[in-house]
């Protein structure tokens, strides 16, 4: 832990699209550790952007969760659906710069230009956007704009290179894997992946730790960070808890809400999955104690 000298800052992102369930409780739990471990602070930040799927209500089940497993944040909760003044102005500032254009087209159309080049969708990802509307082919053509685009470099200055703190290193060619990549949707909310990088910057965030799930999300987070000019945080992806399916456990494929009638036992199955194997005693405050001291030790 010696390599991590001056100030931490780590955070838990949950979207309030219902309660925690067992696999974000491993990255809950991993999130606070780290931050413990390093005697740095944790946050809490509620990842509402996506108003159609939030739950009413679920951000203070999830709180509730957290606070029973003992895991409280040093301030209060942020809402990623009051920020949305911060995000504009990241985006006027990609305008400005010419680093995001407008989009006219619906998936129908992405589609269609992807079957045109012989692509396909992959199983667990999107169609890789081929620049139909980029302003040197033309931009719109007299389409109306529907979504707002980050302009991903060409190859070979699209790769994108970091060191994960648990897996080594990682790259990624942006312009192959995703393509120009959205920013503000066709519905007129904020996609993910700019709100978090502003929302990282802004709350001074230094580590990021989260779910091998969403690793390959890290160089569009990077791009963007290089381009806002804004500090790219150390990360850490932790395994994944499955279902019975061999599938990513998710509220999307039907996983059950954290079983809290022993919370201690919903911290020891969290820490097995981090490689943590800790048995109930005490309180939980005492388990986590353990846990930090665990962490600190065999961490990397």
């Amino acid at each position: 832990m010696g390599r991590y000298l001056g100030r931490y800052v780590g955070r838990f992102a949950p979207s309030p699209t219902g309660p925690l369930h067992a696999g974000s409780l491993v990255a809950a739990l991993a999130s606070w550790l780290d931050a413990r471990a390093h005697g740095g602070t944790w946050l809490v930040r509620i990842e509402d952007v996506d108003l159609p799927r939030c739950v009413p209500g679920a951000d203070q089940i999830i709180l509730q969760q957290l606070a029973a497993c003992g895991l409280v944040p040093d301030t209060p909760p942020v809402y990623q659906s009051q920020r949305g003044t911060r995000y504009q102005g990241a985006l006027d500032q990609l305008i400005a710069t010419g680093h995001a254009y407008p989009c006219g087209c619906t998936r129908a159309d992405i589609a269609q230009a992807n079957a045109a080049l012989g692509l396909s969708k992959p199983r667990h990802g999107d169609l890789v956007y081929p620049g139909t509307c980029r302003p040197e082919r033309g931009g719109l053509k007299g389409k109306p704009a529907r979504a707002w685009r980050l302009q991903v470099p060409d190859a070979p200055h699209d790769l994108i290179t970091w060191q994960d703190r648990l897996l080594g290193g990682q790259c990624q060619h942006l312009s192959t894997a995703v393509g120009d990549f959205v920013i503000k949707r066709a519905d007129g909310l904020w996609a993910y992946q700019l709100a978090v990088v502003v929302d990282d910057a802004a709350q001074g965030v230094t580590d990021i730790v989260r779910g091998a799930d969403l690793c390959d999300n890290t160089p569009r987070q990077i791009l963007l960070q290089q381009w806002l000019n804004l500090p790219t945080p150390r990360y850490l992806h932790t395994p994944l808890v499955l279902g019975d399916n061999g599938e990513k456990l998710s509220k999307q494929n039907g996983a059950q809400a954290l079983d809290l009638s022993s919370p201690q036992q919903a911290l020891r199955l969290a820490g097995q999955a981090l490689g943590l194997d800790i048995a109930p005693q005490g309180t939980v405050a005492e388990w986590l104690t353990q846990a930090v001291r665990r962490w600190t030790s065999q961490a990397p």
